[in-house]
């Protein structure tokens, strides 16, 4: 019985602190519009596909788009699935990135250049949020998989664009030509 006691004494005061709580943290206004869903969204393990990432990423990577789509403006949530030693050189984003740590083992460095000795080990369930235009580079030792969340489009620019697999970064757009004045003579 004194058990009993104890334990509804510690629920309550457990569900007034949490009410306190609740009250104390909400928003006086809306950060943001929060667009309206119609149903859950549910996806298993199972229902988690990955196929091959954009080309601005290395080879060897595998991605899987969980939410929105990252070649859009909008929130997006994207699986980047990574083998042991796989490397990012020092790049950056226009928005803000928000990663967590899912399996094996992720290092980061905020930096111009890749330095494994300046970056932080990120073991599973670590997160990580990175604000805007922060330059940082990171690898996977082990078989690694983190979850990262970013409003699109998805951009990533690299410190040095020789480091851009895509091969799409430092070229020039050639200029367009100017038309010839005509003369009346």
């Amino acid at each position: 019985m004194r058990n009993l006691k104890a334990f509804a004494f510690l629920i309550s005061i457990l569900a007034a602190g949490a009410a306190w709580s609740a009250e104390e943290s909400a928003p006086k206004k809306p950060a943001h519009k929060m667009a309206s869903m119609e149903k859950a969204v549910v996806l298993m393990p199972g229902d988690v596909k990955f196929g091959d990432p954009p080309a601005v990423f290395p080879a060897g990577a595998k991605l899987a788009v969980l939410e929105g789509d990252p070649g859009k403006k909008g929130l997006f949530t994207v699986r980047l699935q990574m083998p042991d030693g796989y490397k990012l050189m020092a790049h950056w984003h226009p928005t803000t990135e928000k990663v967590t740590v899912l399996s094996g083992e992720f290092h980061a460095g905020m930096a111009d250049k890749f330095d494994e000795a300046g970056a932080a080990t990120l073991p599973v369930g670590s997160f990580v949020i990175m604000p805007a235009r922060m330059h940082h580079f990171a690898w996977a030792k082990g078989e690694t998989v983190v979850q990262i969340t970013s409003e699109g489009p998805f951009k990533m620019i690299y410190i040095n664009p020789a480091d851009d697999p895509s091969g799409m970064q430092g070229k020039k757009k050639a200029a367009p030509k100017k038309a010839e004045a005509k003369t009346g003579a």
